[in-house]
């Protein structure tokens, strides 16, 4: 495939993520209820996006601002923000791909088909290189941040709905359906059994390493079981996340837990990594479950670092959300030194 033929694919899809606005009734409600009740379910779900990130997500201004960011990163970063460090199973690469400041593509590799899956291609530049080096013949594009919509080469545009899969020969992903984020957050479970490996969780802007992603178009409840999702996955589950936020996030989750010899263990290796330039990914949904506080709001540690307990007559689910909620405001304050 050459070049200006990947851009010609890809740039729309980027676009239409940009743009792309998920019905609010889009896998909040079930199947056979009535317009009404979906609508009355839905907006117990979402809450109105945040003024800034609508003007970014839903307009022509906020995708010239991302074309400007893309062009700017590649300026500041020609060669990546960090190292990718690919990992190879049986059948099967999986490629970090470094872009613009801090994010993540996937290049998911079928290695005896020589043929791939792209997650979430920020930059077709990137992407279109990182294809080429491999030798690779791209098959389809999953995109999970902004949208509901599944791009492959046969079936452009193809919409993906909770728990449905996808299967490009030996590579097999089932979509989730993950909203507080944004409201049509998808994330890609990609099944590793064919391969003789764990499962694979490429988590978008839901679940960084020791982080997760601002509630723009959610409520902290929204947001919570859409993280209790990701945690009831089988604890190898290797973790890609769609940022390299895990110093920082880290560093914050320290100041929550200061007696965790697992949490210590990783921010160091992570320093060390960070200082290399090397990527960090990937983490394990049991390894996040040791130290990342947002999958910790079940903890009685993390309630007494944060001084809260259960008020008279509220149920659990309502008090870790309120938790969640805390965590999230503190992490939107912290600043890294």
């Amino acid at each position: 495939m050459e070049g200006s033929d990947y851009s010609a694919l890809v740039r729309p899809h980027l676009e239409s993520c940009v743009q792309f606005w998920a019905p609010l009734q889009e896998g909040c409600g079930q199947t056979g209820e009535s317009p009404v009740e979906r609508r009355r379910v839905s907006r117990q779900c979402f809450s109105p996006p945040l003024p800034r990130y609508s003007l970014y997500a839903r307009t022509r201004l906020g995708y010239l601002f991302y074309r400007r960011q893309v062009k700017k990163a590649r300026e500041r970063y020609p060669h990546g923000h960090s190292i990718p460090q690919p990992v190879t199973f049986s059948g099967v690469k999986i490629l970090p791909i470094p872009v613009l400041s801090n994010n993540y593509s996937y290049l998911v590799i079928d290695t005896c088909a020589n043929t791939a899956v792209v997650i979430d291609p920020s930059d077709p530049l990137a992407v279109q290189a990182a294809i080429e080096q491999e030798g690779v013949r791209l098959e389809a594009i999953l995109s999970g941040g902004r949208g509901l919509e599944r791009t492959l080469l046969s079936s452009p545009g193809s919409p993906l709905l909770d728990e449905e899969t996808v299967s490009v020969g030996q590579l097999c992903f089932k979509a989730l359906f993950t909203p507080g984020h944004t409201v049509g957050h998808m994330v890609y479970v990609l099944d590793g059994q064919p391969f003789q490996g764990p499962a694979c969780l490429f988590s978008g802007d839901l679940l960084f390493l020791s982080g997760c992603g601002r509630i723009f178009e959610g409520t902290p409840e929204t947001m919570l079981t859409s993280l209790d999702k990701a945690a009831k996955l089988v604890e190898d589950t290797l973790l890609w996340p769609g940022h390299e936020y895990a110093l920082e996030c880290l560093k914050f989750a320290s100041l929550l837990d200061l007696e965790n010899p697992v949490l210590e263990q990783k921010l160091r290796w992570v320093e060390q990594q960070r200082l290399e330039k090397k990527s960090t990914c990937p983490s394990t949904i049991g390894e996040e479950k040791e130290y990342n506080p947002f999958l910790r709001t079940h903890c009685r540690e993390l309630h007494r670092a944060l001084g809260m307990q259960p008020l008279s007559g509220e149920d659990w689910a309502s008090f870790r959300a309120r938790v969640l909620k805390e965590v999230r405001r503190r992490k939107d304050l912290y600043k890294a030194n």
